[in-house]
């Protein structure tokens, strides 16, 4: 798996996506504050456009960022069917019944 060098953040005790809240020990977000500091950054840099964002790194329907997670930051497939996720999402995704089983 390759990571790119990437600066060692370190949790402040306040809530990374700049609302001032406090966060538990080792925390960088406030409950579901990750998600909105993604979406304030795609709104800000991007229009609110996932496409425009995905366009501008270089990914798209010919470059898939899926499959370079796959290769590059340890997501995983599913050998039923093909599904590609974070490990996370692959456990919860293996629990589910597939088509035709």
């Amino acid at each position: 798996m390759t990571k790119k060098d990437l600066p060692r953040l370190i949790p402040t005790g306040t809530c990374f996506c700049g609302c001032g809240a406090e966060v538990s020990t080792g925390s960088f977000f406030a409950r579901g504050h990750d998600k909105v500091a993604e979406a304030a950054l795609i709104a800000v840099e991007y229009n609110g456009s996932v496409a425009q964002m995905l366009h501008a790194k270089g990914f798209g329907p010919s470059h898939s960022v899926v499959h370079r997670a796959k290769l590059d930051a340890g997501w995983e497939e599913c050998d039923r069917c093909g599904y590609i996720g974070a490990p996370t999402s692959m456990r919860n995704h293996e629990k589910k019944p597939h088509q035709g089983q």
